[in-house]
């Protein structure tokens, strides 16, 4: 009977074990509404800085695939065409948002059952390379160029930069309004993409990012397409490749490991964005679809959903903020939860931020 006994019991462990390495069987603790409530990044809107005085005023921190036919290019993609591949997901039912939100006043509940025709998704975001080509070919000047600045994570800057700074956001001092950051210089005047052509292209505003696309014969996608790409044809899962953060140890997205906002331990192998396709794709094929940059999508923001079975949905007609998805490399449990397929976020669409990019999706008639 002991023998039996103690049989079972380490066969029970030796369950418990396995069971504990595998993404898509074990879910996370979800966080309290107390704690990954907010980074400060949807609060990046032009009007919402305090003056910065003195020293004392603000802290310096130093630092499965049942839906895709993967690797299909657009109709109108050339042999020398710069735009990103586009992956064709072929739609259907999916369910959207979670009854567990993590953050429960973004609007992430209730889940509800959508629909969606064929699209296509870009396989990864749009990087720095492909927008020059995009502003060489058109001369478009972003809207933090015309504006002269744009917000960016304190913890980057140079110091010479930092002795320059006399605002921060409100309830968010890492962030700051930096004269001469855009696109360009992602951190600033003194800073360049010359090494970084291959990174997500970052300060880019909703509107931005609509003239990129459009230029390019895409659009952005709504919010529904967005988060069916995130799943990766995976249902009730947490991330692009299951419920577990780390399946057997392995980094899966760019993301803030250590004390935010005070040090970034960069144990990804990052402290700032990462080279696009730098990290696993999702059952789709698709990269970075949580982490590195967040991503704009077409839809206005709106925290109240029904149960009703939706088709091929674009959220409220009109708005203030567009909605943005997949958290940035600045997101960590603590004070960002939102690198997870259901999370989402809010700014004015003429904000931009060093951690705030964009993707295309295309219509599968187009």
């Amino acid at each position: 009977m002991a023998s039996t006994l103690s049989s079972s019991v380490v066969l029970f462990l030796c369950i418990l074990a396995v069971r504990s390495d595998l993404g898509d069987i074990v879910l996370e603790q979800q966080s309290p509404e107390s704690q990954g409530t907010d980074c400060g990044c949807q609060g990046l809107k032009r009007d919402v800085t305090v003056d910065v005085t003195d020293e004392n005023k603000m802290e310096h921190h130093d630092d499965a695939n049942i839906y895709s036919k993967t690797a299909n290019e657009s109709p109108h993609k050339t042999e020398h065409d710069i735009r990103s591949k586009l992956v064709l997901l072929q739609g259907g039912w999916f369910m959207m948002g979670t009854d567990d939100p993590g953050i429960p006043q973004d609007g992430e509940r209730p889940q509800r059952r959508v629909r969606l025709d064929p699209f296509y998704i870009e396989e990864h975001e749009v990087t720095n390379q492909q927008f020059q080509h995009f502003s060489n070919q058109t001369g478009y000047i972003t809207e933090a160029e015309r504006f002269g600045d744009s917000f960016v994570f304190e913890g980057l800057l140079s110091e010479e930069v930092k002795s320059t700074l006399s605002r921060a956001v409100a309830a968010a001092p890492w962030w700051s309004p930096v004269k001469g950051a855009d696109w360009r210089h992602p951190e600033g005047p003194d800073s360049t993409i010359e090494h970084r052509m291959n990174h997500p292209v970052l300060h880019v505003s909703w509107s931005d990012a609509q003239a990129y696309c459009h230029w390019a014969k895409r659009r952005l996608p709504t919010e529904a397409e967005w988060e069916l790409a995130c799943r990766g044809g995976l249902q009730d899962r947490l991330y692009p490749w299951g419920n577990k953060l780390m399946p057997r140890g392995q980094h899966y997205a760019n993301l803030w490991q250590g004390d935010f906002p005070n040090h970034n331990t960069a144990e990804d192998g990052y402290a700032n964005t990462s080279p696009v396709m730098s990290f696993p794709t999702n059952g789709f094929g698709l990269y970075d679809m949580v982490g590195n940059a967040w991503e704009w999508t077409a839809d206005w923001w709106n925290v109240h959903h029904t149960t009703e079975d939706k088709y091929n949905p674009k959220g409220p007609e009109t708005g203030t903020d567009r909605v943005k998805k997949g958290g940035s490399y600045m997101c960590h449990k603590s004070y960002c939860y939102r690198y997870r397929c259901a999370a989402r976020s809010q700014n004015t669409p003429d904000s931009s931020a060093s951690n705030l990019g964009f993707r295309c999706a295309a219509d599968a008639d187009s």
